[in-house]
């Protein structure tokens, strides 16, 4: 046991939110490769080529193009994923972050959307950093990233409580994720790395408010953060110094004021180095919010039990718990944002065509009077008694009156549901061809399989651009 370790264990669960977060710092530079477990080195290599995978495909997307017209006319030297365009570093970690969020299909579990906010930071990052970068570097950085960015939102209370309070965690945790893998990836002390972590609190921001008409300002908090989170650790890497006692009971204080009424400050570095969060997330297998998911593989298994097609369905009822309702209850789907989030589309997508790939959110499906007559007959009610954790119910009731419900606890591409190798490879590849061809799309894919054997990672550019 270290001697910061020995000292926490004295001081037990009342120790400082200052000797908290030192301890993330020194986590974030001691940690080595070889500490990592075999699986879950294999698991970041599956979260790091599915996030390339829906970042390539996200280039494509409307709010990607828009935000890289803001920036145009810019140059530097870190490519910008899917596109032959390279600018400053910061900018590229904002791109690449907009771009990995914009079609609803990055991993999730995390600080929320782990994979969109802490790759961009990485790459960009490499681009800077004045040492080579090797594969196990890489992968080490990444399983910090998700390490920090989680550890803060489940201080924050865990996922519904800091969501449900209308904060957006991708965007108010994940900062601190980007930050933390970026003073690695940039080769940062302690300090530097403690002052990166309280800048990065400076950098936090992120609200819901976009779920009420469907706008699109949600695709641009993982960019945001990962800006901010690289830009953190480049201001601290510089000299510039960050509060200590931002996890303190403060004013000002970030848990005091972003979570004031269900902090769990233990909850930063509890199990630290044991318990690896990146082992909690899941990849997602549907184009939509993962709140729907269980629902959909739910409706899947119902059809097939009750073994009837669309037109043999009379209605659909899902109990459904608050957080949820508030979250996914929408009915507008004139906008891709707005579909992604809205569970009633999500279910008559399943419904009428099938599936909920990203081509099930098309504007000509969005438009599609199928649609409209399926979600008029998809009831929500919220049950009370449903914990905001919890999975929705999904109901069945059929044209010749028989009825079947069913609770998906563990919906596919959650760890334990996990997508097989063929199927995440599958998904890669329907989202990498849409920039490049097939033959550079395996390239790419065998690169990140074995990424860990690279001597540096800037290798990877020649398949991202």
């Amino acid at each position: 046991m270290s001697e910061q370790d020995q000292e926490i264990a004295a001081f037990g669960s009342s120790y400082s939110g200052v000797l908290r977060m030192e301890h993330l710092a020194q986590f974030c530079v001691d940690t080595r490769f070889e500490d990592l477990p075999v699986a879950l080195v294999e698991r970041a290599k599956r979260h790091i080529l599915d996030t390339f995978g829906a970042t390539l495909a996200g280039a494509g997307s409307e709010v990607a193009k828009q935000a890289r017209a803001v920036f145009e006319g810019e140059t530097g030297n870190t490519p910008v994923w899917g596109t032959d365009w390279r600018v400053g570093a910061a900018q590229a970690a904002m791109l690449n972050g907009i771009a990995a969020h914009a079609l609803e299909l990055d991993d999730t579990g995390g600080c929320d959307h782990s994979g969109a906010v802490v790759l961009p930071a990485i790459m960009a990052a490499v681009s800077m950093s004045e040492r080579i970068v090797s594969g196990r570097e890489f992968i080490t950085a990444v399983v910090i990233g998700y390490e920090i960015g989680r550890r803060v939102l489940e201080a924050c209370g865990s996922y519904s409580a800091h969501n449900g309070a209308g904060w957006h965690s991708t965007a108010t945790c994940g900062v601190f994720g980007a930050a933390a893998a970026s003073a690695r990836i940039l080769g940062l002390d302690a300090a530097q790395t403690l002052s990166a972590l309280g800048i990065a609190g400076s950098f936090s921001g992120g609200l819901w408010a976009f779920i009420h008409d469907g706008s699109q300002s949600k695709k641009l908090h993982s960019g945001r953060a990962a800006e901010g989170g690289l830009l953190a650790a480049r201001f601290a890497q510089c000299g510039i110094t960050g509060p200590t006692k931002l996890f303190e009971d403060v004013w000002g204080g970030f848990l005091k004021t972003l979570a004031g009424n269900t902090a769990v400050p233990e909850a930063l570095d509890a199990d630290l180095g044991r318990v690896w969060k990146l082992a909690r997330c899941s990849i997602k297998p549907y184009a939509a919010c993962r709140g729907t998911h269980s629902a959909i593989d739910a409706l899947g298994l119902l059809l097939a039990q009750l073994q009837v097609s669309a037109d043999q369905v009379e209605d659909i009822q899902v109990s459904l718990c608050g957080f949820l309702q508030d979250m996914c209850g929408g009915q507008e789907v004139a906008s891709l944002a707005a579909a992604q989030m809205s569970l009633r589309y999500a279910l008559a997508a399943r419904l009428v065509l099938g599936h909920c790939r990203l081509e099930a959110y098309d504007e000509a499906q969005r438009s599609d009077p199928r649609m409209a007559h399926w979600m008029s007959r998809i009831r929500l009610e919220v049950d009370s008694q449903l914990s905001e954790d919890g999975e929705p119910v999904v109901s069945v009731r059929t044209v010749d009156g028989r009825q079947a419900s069913l609770c998906v606890e563990v919906p596919l591409g959650a760890p334990g549901n996990p997508l097989s190798d063929g199927a995440l490879e599958e998904k890669f590849f329907s989202l990498a061809e849409r920039v490049m061809s097939r033959h550079q799309a395996e390239e790419l894919l065998e690169q990140l399989w074995r990424v860990e054997e690279l001597e540096s990672v800037c290798l990877l550019d020649r398949w991202l651009t």
